[in-house]
This record gives C-alpha cells, sequence and structure tokens, in this order.
C-alpha cells in the first residue's frame, strides 16, 4: 500500500507517516522499486497502533521505546509489558481529571440555563 493510501485509510498527514518512521514511531518501511514506502499490513498495524495510542495522549518518547524494544526480540516482553503497565496507569488518572472537569462543566452549563431561564421570567413578567 502506497504512503497515499496510508494516509488516507488512517487520516494522517503523509508528513506524519514519514515523520513517524524517521524518529522510530513505526518500524523502517520497504520501498518498491521506484523508491516510495510500500506499506505492508503489519506496517499498517505498527500506523494503527501508534495512532491509537497517541490519540489518548502517550508521549512520543515512550512509544519510541516500546517500539525499540519491540525491535530488540521476546527477551523484552517483560520490560513493554512494565512500559504499557505505568501508561495505563497515567491514562486512567487522566481520565478521572477529566470526568471531574466534565461534572464540573456540566454543573456551570446548567447554573447558565438556571440563569438564562429565571432571566427570561423576569422579562416576560407583566408589568403593572
Amino acid at each position: 500500500m502506497l504512503i497515499a493510501e496510508v494516509s488516507k485509510k488512517f487520516d494522517l498527514s503523509q508528513d506524519t507517516l514519514r515523520y513517524y518512521e524517521r524518529i522510530g514511531l513505526i518500524p523502517r518501511v520497504n520501498r518498491n522499486k521506484s523508491g516510495i514506502r510500500d506499506y505492508t499490513e503489519e506496517d499498517c498495524r505498527w500506523v494503527e497502533y501508534i495512532k491509537c495510542m497517541r490519540g489518548v495522549g502517550l508521549p512520543v518518547e515512550i512509544l519510541i521505546e516500546y517500539v525499540g524494544l519491540f525491535q530488540q526480540g521476546d527477551e523484552t516482553m517483560d520490560a513493554r509489558k512494565e512500559l504499557l503497565i505505568e501508561q495505563r496507569k497515567q491514562l486512567k488518572t487522566r481520565m478521572e481529571d477529566m470526568k471531574n472537569v466534565l461534572e464540573r462543566m456540566d454543573y456551570k452549563i446548567a447554573r447558565y440555563e438556571q440563569t438564562i431561564v429565571e432571566k427570561e421570567k423576569t422579562l416576560n413578567r407583566p408589568q403593572n
């Protein structure tokens, strides 16, 4: 699959895909006879994985470390697992923080709605 197709499939710019490859977020992609990147299914799985992890805020540095460990082979499984456990813990904390902010926003919105309704009632009240 050519870079333009991968870009469209995953809604990532071609520049982003090249950048991910250059910094080691995705393993080096093979090229066809014309020198154009030719993504395999496995390459696409890496793109999908990285997009997913970046989408929830995992730092680039952590993902580079993870990919590097993966490329070293099975002897790094424990290290990869620990890395993911730590990131999962941090993600859960961020999710709880976001939940609290969402509740606070809901409260504020409800207060604004209540104030607006009360103000409209006052403005629409017949004057004697």
